[in-house]
């Protein structure tokens, strides 16, 4: 989950590379009195995600800045709408103002992105998730962006779940063990509280997979027939995932099929940063 220390850690990482020595601009432009009203606007309709990260930029850059909201993660909105207005000293709110901005424009796209995918399949009960597939160091605020748009998270990271892919099997085999055997021996050095996974790339390696007992399935990158044949074989035993070549396009016709689960590596690697516009008035102060 998005934890507040792990969003002021990567906004003031985001600070620092911005402003490392401070906003030079800003300092020599700006008089010291100077108070700023900001007005973050939609340019696009969308769905929004990034408020407490938007609020850190401008937190930790000046904690007089306040932030007025219109919205909150999750929303829906239509363009021209005023999603927040900022108010504050104006050199802090211009130095600040692009690294909040960068944040709620690409968790936004990524939100709205996924609201797309999951409304393409409302009605069948198939859960879109995402992947591993983000952006290092900014995961947790793109998994949070998927939720915001309706969708789920897969394995956070490596040491969260087991997912067995065919490299994994590979060297599991090598010894000359069955998948199956491969497997039960794998299980015995696993807790029990520890959710496996394994992906298969053929429907013959559905049964011996499956004869190991593990939680999820996923087919990758099967035909729709063969994924309705997996399904079919799979009969309820273990979720069934979808996985590869996920498109806009193709998504409703795999929910059908009668998977769990697709998930779509697109939501955070292929995300378009939504367009949104931030609005300064500056008013200078009073001449003494």
């Amino acid at each position: 989950m998005m934890t507040l220390a792990a969003v002021d850690r990567i906004v003031a990482a985001a600070l620092e590379e911005d402003a490392p020595w401070g906003d030079i601009t800003s300092e020599a432009l700006i008089p010291t009195g100077a108070v700023a009203t900001a007005v973050l606007a939609a340019r696009e309709p969308g769905i929004f995600s990034g408020s407490a990260v938007f609020d850190a930029a401008f937190r930790l850059t000046d904690p007089t800045i306040a932030v007025a909201w219109q919205v909150a993660d999750g929303d829906r909105f239509s363009a021209g709408q005023t999603l927040a207005t900022i108010t504050g000293p104006a050199r802090a709110v211009l130095t600040a103002e692009r690294i909040g901005l960068n944040f709620a424009q690409r968790m936004s796209g990524i939100a709205t992105l996924t609201g797309s995918y999951v409304d393409a399949v409302a009605g069948t009960g198939v859960r879109i998730a995402d992947t591993r597939k983000t952006t290092p160091g900014l995961r947790v605020l793109e998994r949070h962006a998927v939720r915001s748009g309706g969708g789920h998270n897969h394995r956070h990271s490596l040491s969260d779940a087991v997912m067995a892919k065919d490299n994994h099997l590979a060297v599991l085999t090598a010894s000359g063990l069955s998948v199956t055997e491969a497997l039960l021996q794998a299980k015995t050095r696993l807790p029990h509280t520890t959710h496996i996974e394994v992906e298969v790339d053929r429907l013959a390696q559905i049964e011996p997979v499956l004869a190991a007992g593990i939680g999820t399935i996923m087919l990758d990158n099967f035909s729709l027939d063969d994924l309705r044949t997996g399904v079919a074989m799979v009969a309820g035993r273990a979720t069934v995932e979808a996985s590869g070549g996920v498109t806009l396009e193709t998504v409703r016709a795999i929910a059908e099929t009668g998977v769990d689960v697709i998930s779509v590596g697109a939501l955070t690697h292929s995300a378009r940063a939504l367009d949104l516009g931030l609005d300064v008035r500056v008013e200078l102060p009073a001449s003494s």
